[in-house]
Formats: structure tokens, C-alpha cells, sequence
């Protein structure tokens, strides 16, 4: 088999809301965008751990359009220069995210294998995953089309299956073989194992799971994916030519936004949606899929994050400030204040400033019919956290009623918020911390701290940090309406439109 030349363009996929990790997951903070496992999010994880891929291109990042100043600040903080962040104004599932990014990787006439990979799943043992995705990449630049399924290790009804068919047997490189000597790692010279896929099941019950695992010849469905952008293309044309249509008249009307690239709204929006599995994988005869087995989990629940976490001798995850007695096998969050458990076990308690969730370990699965109540009844919870990041810093409600809100907002240096007005409120600004230059309609102003000023309903303003500390301050907020939509935007340096701030 020939050696692949073509570049491997990592495809990260950061477009879900993350339900079942609510409340510490949103749907404008969702999952992939929060530290769980250590100190990184799940999404600079994701990148982290392709480095040492041999022939890896920067990765393509398709996320929500509300999420995308978060996500270039994450990809800053880990020096990671994208070959492009694109914004979906729609979800669309998985099959038209992936046309639209091998539609942008071939301008130019490039054909680079594609690498798909969800935002939001952990993989502890890198070698192995470094060494099946080099062998991935093989096969896919001869024209199949890979998923890596997961080695299950019990019955379980929350993943998809896929049933192996005929073995492709296919020996681990040289490149890997070295790597894995380098890295001090236990290095069996072993053929990594690819088959043709045989079918893909739905999540299964609890019987039927048992009967997966038994009989040996299934895996777990990952949602990785691994093709050239051409074959998935053309794929995707035989079996699914709507959502090509449908992906290559959004392209044509996307628009570039500072560092993104903004898709055609109404174009995206008519698309059919659907999964790379049921578009194309189901019905392809190029599937193939290679066995990974390198301690994934896909954090789909609390229970699956309580897996992956360190534990104490009686079986608790615990984080943040926590006191327990008699508790065991439980997963136990402090968000803002202090937690405290006795005599529960196979609990997850989530707490955090505005939301408490308390959980048997075994319904966390259940956790999204929560957060349908809470949209169906329109709360903010759903949505958000009480701090609420922007792309010039950050803003926290403090304490609200009927005619006013008061809020914490921090502007971080050398940012300044667009230039606005409110057509229901006024607003009085206390600086606490840092300078503050405020425009204020004809008049341009700078207060310190402990000094304040007031803008009157209907009045032009902005904020702006010129400080090299952050600024700090105090918003009082009164008006017959106090919702975020009441904003006009005259100016903005991040070229948004519409709500919040």
C-alpha cells in the first residue's frame, strides 16, 4: 500500500449545546467550550492532542456563530492559527458542517484527508490514537471512507454500533513505530486491523447491547471520521445531491467577518439536515472502520465525565469547594459556594450561581428533558450563565427586579464595546477598578475608580478600557424594559449586530 503525501486537515466540529452537562453547560457556553477534564477545554484539547500527527495541516474549525469570538480566544491561548473558523448561523448536523469545510479546503485545487473530529470527547492514550489515525489517513488516501469505532468495554445504550464485515489487515507504520519507541511506550509491532463496515445499528436496549458485545463483531460509533474531500464530496453527491447543492450555494454567498468565515444565512437555513452517517456512510460501499481503542469517552453525560475523573478511595469526583462524609461513587460540583453531602451515593451534584442540579448517577441521561422544560417556559437558564462572556471581556448579573438590573462588568485592556444606545433604559457606570474613557453623545469623558457617571435613555455611548488593567465596574440599569434585545448599534469593531452589549 502506498504511503499518503496529502496533508491531513483536522475538521473540528464545535457546533453543539451540550444538554446533558446542564447547568454548567449552555447553550450559548456550551460543553466543548468548558475546562472538565483539566485545565483546557475540551475544544483546545481536541487540538492539543493531534500534535506529533505526521503531515498535519492547521486545523478547520466549524462552530456556532454565537460561540465564535470564545472559540478564537481559545485557539489564541493555545498559539493555534486555523486555516479558517466557520460560523454556522443554523445547525445543520454533521453532513452539511463537513461539505462546507471540504468545500473550502479544495479552493486553490488542494484534496487534503479530512480528519472529523467532535469538539468534545477525551482520549487518554495518544500513541494509540496517533498510531490509528496515521494508518486512517493510509486508507483514505486510496479512497475509503474511515470511521473509528470504539472498542466497547460493557453493553451500552447510549451509542450508536457498527458491525465489523470483512477484516483489512494493514501493518503499523514505520513513522508511528518510531514514535511510540521515542515516547517510552510499550511497542508490540502489531497489525492495526481495518474491516469493511457491515451495517450500522441505532443505540440499542439493554438486551440487545448485550448481545453486541458478545458476540465481538461490533463497536461503538464514534462520530470520527476520516476521507479525502473529494471522495466525500462525490459520495455525497450520489447519495445525498440536495445537501451538496444546498452546501455549495452557501459557500458561494459566504462572506469573510474580521478572522471568520460567515455562511450565506438563507442558504444554510434551506438545507436539508442530516448526519455524515445517514447521509452517506450507510449507504456508501467505501465505508471502512478501524477499531480504536485508546480510552475515549465522549463526556455524552455527568456519569461519563465521572468515569474519566480522578477519584477518591470511596469512588468521589469532587471539584471545588466540597465537604463530604459518608459519600461514595458520586460526582460532586461547587460552582460559587460551599457544598455539602452526607450519606449519598451514585449522586451527581451539580451546583453552580444561578442553577443546583441533583441527579441519580444512572438517569443523567435525562438531564436534556430538564432543559426542554426550561426552554419551553423561556427561562435564561437555558441559555446562559450569570457571567456572560464578550469579546471585549465579561459581564455578571449581580441582582434584578421588575424596573432595574445591576451588573459586574469587567473590559479588558484596550477593548471597548460598540457604540450604542438603549431606547427603554438608562444606565449609571460606577468604576470600581482600571480607567474608563466613556463616549457619551458629543462628549468623551475618563473617570477612575470610585467615580461614576450616568447615561440617560436614548443617548449614544461607549465603553472603553485604555488602561493596561482591567477595568471594572458597576452597572445599574433602570427602564420599563431591561432585555438584552434593546440595543442599537451605531459602531463596532467586531462586526456584530443585535443584542448584548
Amino acid at each position: 500500500m502506498k504511503e499518503n503525501h496529502n496533508k491531513i486537515l483536522p475538521v473540528i466540529l464545535s457546533g453543539g449545546s451540550g444538554t446533558r452537562l446542564w447547568p454548567l453547560s449552555r447553550e450559548l457556553y456550551p460543553k466543548q467550550l468548558l475546562p472538565l477534564v483539566d485545565e483546557k477545554t475540551m475544544l483546545q484539547n481536541t487540538i492539543i492532542r493531534l500534535d506529533g500527527i505526521v503531515d498535519l495541516g492547521p486545523p478547520l474549525v466549524v462552530c456556532n456563530e454565537s460561540h465564535r469570538f470564545m472559540v478564537a480566544e481559545q485557539l489564541r491561548l493555545i498559539n493555534i492559527q486555523p486555516s479558517a473558523v466557520v460560523l454556522e448561523p443554523v445547525g445543520r448536523n454533521t453532513a452539511p458542517a463537513v461539505a462546507i469545510a471540504a468545500l473550502q479546503a479544495m479552493k486553490g485545487g488542494a484534496d487534503p484527508v479530512l480528519l472529523v473530529l467532535p469538539a468534545d470527547h477525551v482520549i487518554k492514550e495518544l500513541v494509540a490514537f496517533h498510531n490509528t489515525v496515521e494508518e486512517g489517513a493510509r486508507l483514505a488516501n486510496d479512497g475509503s471512507l474511515i470511521t473509528f469505532g470504539i472498542v466497547p468495554d460493557k453493553p451500552e445504550t447510549g451509542y450508536g454500533y457498527i458491525k465489523k464485515g470483512r477484516q483489512i489487515k494493514i501493518k503499523a507504520g514505520v513513522k508511528a513505530e518510531a514514535k511510540a519507541k521515542s515516547e517510552n511506550k510499550k511497542n508490540k509491532k502489531a497489525l492495526i486491523a481495518a474491516f469493511k463496515v457491515d451495517r450500522f445499528e441505532e443505540k440499542p436496549d439493554l438486551a440487545n447491547a448485550k448481545k453486541f458485545i458478545s458476540s465481538g463483531e461490533y463497536l461503538w460509533n464514534s462520530g470520527m471520521f476520516m476521507f479525502r474531500a473529494s471522495v466525500y464530496l462525490e459520495e455525497l453527491r450520489r447519495f445525498a445531491p440536495d445537501i451538496l447543492s444546498a452546501c455549495r450555494k452557501t459557500l458561494k454567498g459566504s462572506v469573510r467577518d474580521l478572522d471568520f468565515t460567515r455562511l450565506d444565512e438563507k442558504a444554510f437555513a434551506g438545507c436539508r439536515s442530516d448526519s455524515i452517517d445517514y447521509a452517506v456512510m450507510e449507504k456508501t460501499g467505501s465505508a471502512v472502520v478501524i477499531p480504536l481503542d485508546a480510552g475515549w469517552n465522549d463526556i455524552g453525560s455527568w456519569s461519563a465525565l465521572w468515569e474519566v475523573l480522578e477519584k477518591d478511595e470511596n469512588g468521589n469526583a469532587v471539584a471545588g469547594d466540597v465537604i463530604i462524609r459518608d459519600v461514595s461513587n458520586s460526582f460532586i460540583y461547587a460552582g460559587s459556594r460551599l457544598v455539602a453531602a452526607i450519606g449519598v451515593k451514585d449522586h451527581i451534584i451539580i451546583e453552580t450561581a444561578d442553577a443546583v442540579l441533583v441527579a441519580d448517577k444512572d438517569e443523567t441521561q435525562k438531564v436534556k428533558n430538564i432543559v426542554a422544560h426550561l426552554k419551553s417556559q423561556k427561562r435564561g437558564e437555558a441559555l446562559l450563565h450569570r457571567r456572560v462572556n464578550r469579546p471585549w471581556g465579561a459581564y455578571e448579573s449581580i441582582d434584578s427586579s421588575d424596573r432595574f438590573q445591576v451588573k459586574r462588568i469587567t473590559v479588558n485592556p484596550g477593548a471597548c464595546l460598540s457604540l450604542q444606545k438603549h431606547h427603554h433604559r438608562a444606565e449609571h457606570w460606577i468604576v470600581v477598578k482600571g480607567t474608563a474613557r466613556i463616549t457619551k453623545g458629543n462628549e468623551v469623558i475618563t473617570i477612575t475608580e470610585n467615580e461614576s457617571t450616568y447615561i440617560p435613555l436614548g443617548t449614544r455611548h461607549r465603553l472603553e478600557n485604555p488602561g493596561k488593567i482591567p477595568l471594572e465596574l458597576i452597572e445599574v440599569q433602570s427602564g420599563s424594559y431591561l432585555g438584552e434585545d434593546d440595543i442599537e448599534r451605531f459602531d463596532d469593531r467586531y462586526g456584530r449586530k443585535g443584542s448584548s452589549k
